[in-house]
């Protein structure tokens, strides 16, 4: 099995968020109605249903001076996962105004607070470098991303809000 078939290989994942149209282009084109969107100097946060199979809803913040989109999940009572954040590395802001856009840079997180975070998709990361889809720079900013989440998280007892909080004055609010 080559390198590429072990790990999925694929563009960046991007998506778009026009705050007017209360819409989310999916990386596939597909458009989604969004329930709310939320403003902050420091962010925005969207609400909107799923059909997946595995979750009815989803909730994220994105915050593009830290480079991470927060998501809570919620997922079908026979799909339930031990994990209360899952949080992309990339890019994420305004392209335009009243639109966002989001590059998601392979590395994600999964915490669970006061447990734990793990990393996850370092594999995805380095396939996409060697396949040309990320420069260096990206790469190493996606790791230099991840390290200080984790390291944030870990300090602050597994809790991604109070690491966010305490650290940058940013408090999120969940549906």
């Amino acid at each position: 099995m080559t390198q590429a078939q072990a790990v999925d290989l694929h563009r960046p994942k991007v998506e778009y968020f026009d705050i007017a149209e209360l819409t989310n282009t999916d990386p596939k084109g597909f458009v989604r109605t969004v329930e709310r969107y939320q403003v902050e100097p420091w962010g925005l946060y969207m609400a909107r249903t799923a059909d997946h199979a595995e979750f009815s809803y989803l909730e994220s913040w994105f915050l593009p001076a830290l480079s991470l989109r927060a998501t809570v999940f919620h997922f079908t009572p026979v799909n339930l996962r031990d994990q209360d954040y899952y949080i992309d590395i990339g890019e994420f802001g305004e392209v335009e105004p009243g639109r966002w856009r989001s590059v998601d840079h392979y590395l994600d997180l999964s915490v669970r607070t006061g447990r734990g975070v793990e990393l996850l998709d370092v594999d995805e990361l380095l396939a996409a470098h060697t396949a040309g889809y990320l420069t260096l720079r990206e790469a190493q900013q996606a790791v230099e991303t991840a390290t200080t989440a984790i390291d944030g998280i870990a300090g602050h007892g597994y809790n991604f809000e109070r690491w966010i909080d305490k650290t940058y004055g940013i408090t999120l609010s969940w549906k």
